[in-house]
């Protein structure tokens, strides 16, 4: 009689296995699309954009945003060029546009399909591949308590003893962005005016750094009297702060201008969500975070 019950008692046990597995199964949310977007290690940071973009964008795509970040915007475009076709990203976010033709040239980037029509810069654009998100203003930063009379040309500034801090242009884009304010003043580096001013500014700087963050926070400890960032900073030491002292210095000469860009990769894993992205960028979402969030200025 046992022998004849077993087999019952196996199948009844089996079947409801397969119902629990198939409830189990039926409950399981379905996985959410994935996209990651390499940017710089700022953009990311706590009190920077990255986690309201993050969630503002993952809850008009019901995605998974992954941001990967490198020290600079110059290392956004080391990494995918070093990485190749074997990168995980479908975006890149934070190049400067004076690397735009650099990272064309590398074969990795895709054309772009968002309408840009809504873009309000201070430069015309046409680009079928960069999208615009932000754009500043170099400029020298300074503390008003410390230093009260700060120069008012690029010339009074390498005449003066003030000590300044500048980033490296083979790192950082605010280094590179220098070198180019520099030589729409003064020329090419080769030209006797460009040399001649350099050499005149050597004994101003203090140190050279990597990035922007390294920079600008040894300015801010008191390494130097001003350090090389943009026009907007002052923004934050008032807004988050409520600190007034720290200002800009307006040149005469004009401030050179940086624009940040996104661009799709041409092997990215949902080039549509890449696009959406792209075009969540200069959304009025996205760009009303970015004045207090990544201080600098929206470009719609």
């Amino acid at each position: 009689m046992i022998f004849k019950t077993l087999p019952t008692f196996c199948a009844t046990i089996l079947i409801s296995l397969l119902l629990n597995n198939a409830v189990f199964a039926q409950s399981t949310p379905e996985e959410k699309p994935a996209l990651t977007v390499y940017t710089y290690d700022s953009f990311v940071g706590e009190w920077w954009p990255g986690p309201k973009i993050k969630a503002a964008f993952e809850k008009q795509c019901n995605c998974t945003l992954n941001f990967i970040a490198t020290d600079s915007s110059t290392g956004i475009l080391n990494r995918i060029r070093l990485e190749g076709s074997a990168n995980k990203a479908d975006v890149v976010l934070g190049l400067d546009a004076t690397l735009m033709a650099e990272a064309k040239s590398t074969g990795l980037l895709a054309k772009h399909k968002v309408d840009t029509g809504a873009l309000a810069l201070p430069v015309t654009w046409q680009d079928d591949t960069f999208i615009p998100f932000d754009y500043g203003y170099f400029a020298f930063i300074y503390n008003t308590e410390t230093l009260k009379t700060p120069p008012t040309s690029l010339a009074e500034l390498a005449d003066s003893d003030f000590k300044i801090i500048i980033q490296d242009p083979r790192s950082s884009t605010t280094g590179l962005g220098l070198m180019l304010w520099l030589q729409a003043v003064m020329g090419n580096a080769e030209s006797g005016t460009a040399q001649a001013y350099w050499q005149n500014l050597s004994d101003n700087i203090v140190t050279v750094t990597k990035g922007w963050s390294e920079a600008y926070g040894l300015f801010l400890e008191g390494e130097a009297d001003m350090v090389l960032s943009y026009t907007t900073s002052p923004a934050y030491h008032m807004i988050a702060e409520d600190k007034h002292q720290y200002q800009a210095a307006a040149f005469s000469d004009g401030h050179g201008i940086q624009v940040e860009v996104a661009a799709k990769l041409n092997n990215a894993a949902n080039p549509e969500l890449a696009d959406e992205f792209l075009s969540f960028m200069i959304s009025q979402t996205a760009q009303k975070i970015i004045p207090t969030g990544n201080w600098m200025y929206p470009v719609v």
